[in-house]
């Protein structure tokens, strides 16, 4: 072997192979392009990934919060149905004890309305209607939206009654307008048409308002620690809560006529200071000729005449609903204050 193969020998040995020198440069060496290129593909698949966890988080959001709403729709369908199941229970036993309270006084049997389907956007018969158009713009007069989800024209007149009815500020809250003390004074004689009706109960509701505000006003002054002032106090604050149906009854015109006339000859007498009257009227009012038993009420083995009227539910008197009763005995005890506050010019007319 002369030098010459053996130099080329050596030398073919000391060369790396074109594929291997290739890879090394290319893991060395890259290009600017190839290393945006990578990077925007990086960025591009996170940002894939962080729109695709966003989308899963909004959705899982977006399920709860349906499933909440369909859960509270739900509440609020089973809620409405119970207040309705309530409303019809306690309209039954209103109906009920009506009427037995009219089989007690022996009052005729009131026809029972029955509301039917539509009903709800019919006006109240008696109520005065606004036309359509001039409703809608006392509704924006007032800041008030125009219409409600499912509202009708009669719940969109009822609502703006609600919005506009002014509420007297006293002892007992009321929507009726009170009239001045000079104009108080009534007439025992029964009204003959609405409009006198309503008058009258605009007049007792202004005078029981003159009287329980000077009697709020002579308890606060003589207000002590002592047993007997407390109780004294307390009484007022019975005698004006128990006045709050007579009120309500006022502003419904609700009150019979029998019951109204009886009330009215009461207060005219209370305003004249002639209250040994009043008192007569209210003993009148309140027992009248009802058949009261007292002791013994059968003796021997006949039954005397007319005893069945002592039990016989047919022939109550007024005293024997609740409520009647309390706002009486709260009139009972306005006239005992009125005499005190507002002195007799005769003693004679002065109760013991």
């Amino acid at each position: 072997m002369d030098f010459a193969s053996l130099m080329s020998k050596e030398l073919g040995k000391s060369k790396k192979p074109t594929s291997d020198a290739g890879s090394s440069s290319t893991k060395k060496y890259q290009r600017r392009a190839e290393i945006e290129a990578e990077r925007q593909a990086a960025y591009e698949a996170e940002q894939k990934r962080l729109n695709e966890q966003r989308e899963a988080q909004l959705t899982a959001k977006r399920k709860a919060e349906d499933d909440a709403a369909a859960e509270r729709e739900a509440r609020e369908e089973k809620r409405r149905k119970l207040a309705e199941e309530s409303r019809k229970r306690r309209e039954d036993q209103e109906w009920e004890e009506e009427q037995a309270r009219r089989k007690r006084l022996g009052l005729k049997e009131k026809a029972r309305t029955v509301c039917e389907e539509g009903d709800g956007d019919r006006v109240a018969d008696g109520e005065e209607d606004i036309a359509e158009a001039e409703l809608v713009v006392k509704l924006r007069e007032i800041g008030q939206p125009v219409s409600l989800f499912g509202e009708g024209h009669a719940a969109k007149l009822r609502r703006y009654r609600a919005l506009t009815t002014v509420v007297t500020d006293g002892p007992i809250p009321t929507t009726l307008e009170l009239v001045e003390e000079k104009d108080m004074k009534v007439q025992a004689v029964e009204p003959v048409d609405k409009d006198a009706r309503k008058l009258l109960y605009r007049k007792l509701a202004s005078y029981f308002t003159m009287v329980l505000r000077e009697y709020e006003r002579a308890m606060d002054a003589e207000k002590e620690d002592t047993t007997a002032s407390r109780n004294a106090y307390a009484t007022m604050v019975q005698t004006r809560e128990n006045l709050k149906p007579l009120f309500r009854k006022f502003e419904k015109d609700d009150v019979e006529s029998s019951l109204l006339k009886a009330i009215s000859e009461i207060v005219q007498a209370l305003q004249e200071r002639r209250y040994v009257d009043a008192n007569d009227g209210y003993l009148q009012l309140s027992i009248g000729k009802a058949a009261w038993p007292i002791g013994v009420t059968m003796v021997g083995i006949h039954e005397r005449s007319a005893r069945e009227k002592l039990h016989d539910g047919q022939k109550g008197h007024v005293m024997g609903d609740e409520v009647t009763r309390k706002y009486l005995q709260s009139i009972k005890r306005c006239l005992t204050f009125a005499q005190v506050r507002w002195p007799p010019t005769d003693m004679r007319q002065l109760m013991g």
